[in-house]
């Protein structure tokens, strides 16, 4: 039996200062197009995914 020896890094500032950044971003692009696009819109991309993933919608 072999032991696996790991190490954790830290993140730097500017590290986290990015990931902040490009989770906002991403969220800000969810909730404006959420807020913005017709409902039948959000109904029909949200039908196409569930069917391109074999997921039962019906």
């Amino acid at each position: 039996m072999t032991a696996l020896n790991t190490t954790a890094t830290q993140a730097t500032a500017a590290e986290r200062l990015t990931a902040a950044l490009i989770a906002a971003a991403l969220g800000l692009t969810l909730i404006y197009t959420a807020g913005f696009a017709n409902a039948s819109t959000l109904h029909n991309a949200a039908h196409d995914w569930r069917h391109a993933h074999n997921f039962p919608c019906h």
